[in-house]
């Protein structure tokens, strides 16, 4: 028999989707729920649920391996301004083996890469594989191409090939993953704030509108742990601040319940377009 998927989970819609794609497949899934993250109506998707610490990873291990689980899906965003609230060391007291990781291998590299990194292996000496993130969901991945009835215009197809060199050169800095632009002007630049209030912060920078939100993958994407997503709030809040066409990396993408996604897009007359890294810039159309 197959053995039950692990799903490791944070915020978000993203867990929920995995939780379905796995269990259609024919497949049981054990979720630990990262504490002052996961939406606790997860509970009635999968057949085993355990909340645990954010900070307690053996606490995770033990959970997976008494349940049989040897893979596992980590997804669900984990608010990084969450590591500067005060008080958080009460919040999320680390077990052993987590003090015991941080001291070995992230003293000196606490970047999110150098992080899930050690996680991944800290795992794997337990048995337990983790997987790729994407595999029950395929189908909400970006494709390649305008994905949106919406075209963008000419002015936004500049945008995209003057953007897509920056925002790439930004994740290979480690800075982030997503920028506005206008008339090839770089508004904003997203850091530790996240994608949705870097939005927010373009909007007010840019009370014209019609900016371009790009957002890509990290140079050193690990589709196991590292896969960027849009969701139904981010085309929300894009139309709120005046954006009006989406870039994002095909493939290494996720649009969270995408038809959604798109169906609200062509509402607010918002392009979506899905791009090709190893192709250069997207060619303009029209």
């Amino acid at each position: 028999m197959v053995s039950p998927l692990g799903l490791i989970a944070g915020e978000g819609i993203f867990p929920f989707l995995v939780a379905r794609g796995a269990r259609a497949a024919g497949r049981r899934v054990v979720c630990v729920g990262l504490d002052g993250c996961v939406n606790q109506d997860l509970r009635i998707e999968v057949d085993q649920f355990r909340q645990v610490g954010m900070l307690r990873l053996g606490q995770w291990i033990r959970q997976l391996r008494r349940a049989g689980v040897d893979e596992a899906i980590m997804v669900g965003r984990v608010r990084k301004d969450k590591m500067y609230e005060r008080w958080r060391y009460l919040n999320a007291v680390p077990d052993w083996r987590t003090v015991r990781l941080w001291y070995r291998r992230l003293r000196h590299d606490k970047r999110p890469y150098a992080v899930l990194s050690a996680i991944v292996d800290e795992l794997a000496s337990e048995g337990i594989t983790l997987i790729d993130s994407t595999v029950y969901c395929q189908d909400q991945l970006a494709q390649p191409g305008v994905m949106t009835r919406t075209q963008p215009s000419r002015q936004q197809w500049d945008d995209i090939a003057a953007g897509w060199t920056i925002c790439n050169a930004i994740t290979r800095m480690d800075i982030g993953q997503a920028i506005a632009i206008l008339d090839k002007d770089v508004l904003a630049v997203e850091a530790l704030e996240g994608t949705n209030a870097m939005i927010e912060r373009a909007g007010r920078l840019c009370r014209s509108g019609g900016w371009t939100l790009i957002k890509v993958a990290n140079s050193r994407q690990d589709m196991r742990v590292d896969v960027p997503t849009v969701g139904v709030t981010t085309v929300e809040k894009l139309h709120q601040a005046g954006g009006a066409c989406i870039v994002l990396e095909a493939g290494r993408t996720i649009l969270l319940e995408k038809q959604k996604v798109l169906e609200l897009a062509d509402r607010y007359k918002i392009a979506i377009v899905g791009q090709e890294t190893d192709r250069g810039p997207v060619a303009v159309q029209g």
